[in-house]
């Protein structure tokens, strides 16, 4: 193993307790003694003595090693690995004492990603490009998030350095892996009965402490790390999961292993948990367990994700106010807690106190101290944001993967004659999504034709939604200029590794799931005076009390004039479907094929249904939506807003209202809605002030 950190670090390894991807809890009984170079404790060293110690953590990092738009061909320095790499350092050197962790989703969600797993599949010999640039920093230990599973298993053992234990899985291949251990402690291989992975790690060091006479020694210290994931993955990844593995409640499984590691030896137990907060009631399947986890005897720390947002956050509004957090004191039930946002923009830092009693390691827990660093150092420094430097190091250990990637999505696949964005989805552009739409439709529609005579007489719509929406900041929409199409535009359109699935509902269902998608806005009372939010988002809208944010990835709309219908969003939820027509006739008791998403399709119909509803899945095809997108494309090169980017399904009940309606979108986008026809769209900020790169616009809800 390399050494622990880049030399001269004084916070040395002694023993790593992990092999990687066994599926059995790891023994302290498996060291076979100090590494060779480690010195001796001397005598003096059973005196009491002080130390500090940082935990420092990352988080859905998504495979954003550069800080680079792989869809738009043009760097970003609001995010990107290489940036959190000069955080790590900088760390480091203010924490002599520290170990590097990662909370998971780290291996998809770039064009790179996508480059390695399925364009260009990397030799098992060779790393991810993620785990190369993770590898200058040289981490600790990790966990997986629910995106680790989107390529599969097989690809997922290859990734991990091979070994796991599942059906359809060679367990024993072995590959090159991520260089450091990885702990789950809530998958369950169906074949073995084990653990995935290792349910906790235990780290052994050895660290520098002051004695009380000003002295410094160093004393060994065990680290225990029990890693969670959120349950959703056997949902959102059914067809490569179902009958393979079983997952635990996040609070079931770290009941089970905390207490497991304190008994082996642990001085210290951090949980990294692949998850956020909800002040729901829990259950095993909740989904962001954080509060719960919390709560479990034993924790000294909490690292969390997978909601991408920040925690502790000191600003005027944080997002978590839920009984029993405490963004001052960055605790969580008293647990020092962090979420260091996404993308790299962060990183999380907490900084224990510790006290040498002779024989153990208590903490001060007074002295603790919870931060995040943030790469974005000055949102309007001489009139632009100011970001912490790259790092050249981990730029340099994945250029020519990066330029391999960039040079694959620039391959060319026709033209467009007009803007495709996202920016004004949520008010009824669908510029960016009909073309997703018309692929799906047109390649459902042949598969029944051919394949399910059943079927072939339904009438087949297709739904997507507006899966880049602002929530990153006022550049994170669809954006796709007109003129010349390229892979890299059609990933833009099509963000995720989905692959295209069919379902049959009637027009009952068919209202629900629309009445879902409705949730993205909050309830407007035409008689207020004052501003109203019209999206329900802590970042281009607002959440009010007792709500829950509603991602634009979840708002899912037709594009055809086949179908038809208004938002009424002075109705309560549930209630704000109005005059769903097909072919202007109703849908009650009609029947349809739509074409979707294999997470739509397979996740979704308990919130969209209800609970304990599934969706009649009538075809679960092998193709991803972004290549029946591009295909869709390369047979329908010419691109035209009449025909690909004005079918408007869906509108806005018209509405008079006392007050302004605003919403949040990027900056010097107002001809993007003219273009469309939106003229009920009006500027009223350039800049929102977040720093973020957002303007604020209004709509009069009383025109079309």
């Amino acid at each position: 193993m390399p050494s622990f950190a880049i030399a001269p670090h004084p916070f040395r390894r002694r023993c790593l307790h992990a092999l990687l991807a066994l599926g059995t809890a790891l023994s302290l009984a498996a060291c076979g003694g100090d590494d060779d170079d480690a010195p001796s404790i001397p005598p003096a060293a059973q005196e009491s003595a002080t130390a500090q110690l940082a935990l420092l953590a990352s988080t859905d990092l998504h495979f954003n090693v550069r800080s680079y738009d792989y869809f738009k061909l043009a760097e970003d320095p609001s995010y990107g690995f290489e940036r959190t790499a000069t955080l790590i350092r900088e760390a480091r050197r203010a924490h002599p004492n520290s170990i590097l962790v990662d909370n998971g989703d780290t291996i998809q969600g770039t064009a790179l990603a996508d480059y390695e797993a399925q364009v260009h599949p990397v030799p098992c010999e060779q790393q991810l490009s993620m785990y190369q640039a993770m590898a200058v920093l040289q981490y600790d230990a990790g966990t997986l998030g629910n995106h680790e599973f989107n390529y599969g298993l097989p690809f997922l053992n290859q990734a991990l350095g091979g070994g796991l234990d599942v059906e359809g899985v060679d367990p024993n291949k072995r590959c090159a892996g991520p260089g450091f251990p990885m702990t789950l402690a809530n998958v369950k291989s169906l074949k073995s009965g084990k653990p995935l992975l290792p349910p906790y790690v235990i780290l052994e060091r050895e660290i520098t402490a002051t004695q009380e006479d000003g002295d410094t020694v160093k004393l060994p210290i065990k680290i225990g790390l029990v890693g969670l994931t959120t349950p959703g993955i056997m949902n959102w990844d059914k067809r490569y999961l179902e009958g393979k593995v079983d997952v635990v409640g996040g609070r079931e499984a770290a009941q089970q292993y905390v207490s497991q590691a304190r008994a082996q030896g642990a001085d210290l137990v951090f949980v990294l948990l692949h998850g956020g907060m909800s002040d729901a009631n829990y259950s095993a399947d909740m989904e962001n367990p954080g509060l719960y986890v919390a709560q479990v005897p034993g924790i000294d720390g909490l690292v969390m994700g997978h909601q991408h947002n920040s925690f502790p956050d000191r600003g005027a509004n944080p997002i978590y106010t839920f009984n029993g957090v405490d963004n001052q004191a960055g605790t969580v039930h008293g647990v020092p807690a962090v979420m260091p946002s996404s993308w790299g923009k962060a990183l999380g830092v907490i900084d224990y106190s510790l006290k040498w009693d002779g024989s153990a390691w208590q903490i001060d827990k007074s002295k603790t101290q919870v931060e995040l660093r943030n790469t974005l150092v000055d949102p309007e420094a001489q009139g632009a944001a100011q970001y912490v430097a790259a790092d050249a190091a981990v730029a340099a250990a994945v250029q020519s993967q990066h330029d391999a990637a960039v040079q694959y999505v620039k391959t060319p696949i026709g033209s467009s004659d007009f803007r495709m964005s996202t920016l004004f989805a949520d008010v009824g552009d669908p510029g960016a999504i009909q073309l997703v739409n018309q692929a799906q439709q047109s390649y459902v529609s042949r598969f029944i034709q051919d394949n399910l005579p059943q079927y072939a007489q339904l009438p087949v719509l297709s739904i997507s939604a507006p899966f880049k929406a602002g929530f990153q900041g006022g550049t994170d929409y669809t954006d796709v200029a007109a003129g010349d199409l390229a892979i890299y535009h059609a990933a833009d359109l099509y963000l995720y590794p989905n692959t295209v699935y069919a379902v049959k509902v009637n027009g009952a269902e068919l209202k629900l799931w629309l009445e879902n998608a409705a949730l993205r806005f909050n309830q407007i009372d035409p008689a207020k005076t004052e501003d109203q939010w019209l999206i329900k988002d802590t970042k281009t809208g607002q959440v009010p009390a007792g709500k829950t944010a509603f991602a634009g990835y979840n708002f899912d709309m037709f594009t055809s004039p086949d179908i038809q219908y208004e938002i009424d969003v002075t109705q309560p939820e549930g209630s704000r479907i109005k005059n769903l027509r097909y072919q202007g006739e109703p849908v009650d008791g009609k029947e349809f094929i739509v074409a979707t998403n294999n997470y739509r399709a397979e996740s979704s119909a308990r919130y969209i249904l209800g609970e304990g509803k599934e969706f009649d899945i009538v075809y679960a095809s092998p193709d991803a939506n972004r290549d029946v997108v591009i295909n869709y494309i390369k047979e329908h090169p010419q691109i035209t807003r009449a025909q690909n980017g004005s079918a408007r399904s869906w509108r806005f009940t018209p509405v008079n209202t006392a007050g302004a309606v605003l919403f949040k979108s990027g900056k010097n986008a107002l001809p993007v809605a003219q273009s469309a026809g939106l003229s009920n769209i009006s500027l009223v900020a350039a800049d929102d002030g977040s720093g973020e790169g957002r303007a604020t616009y209004r709509i009069d809800l009383a025109q079309h």
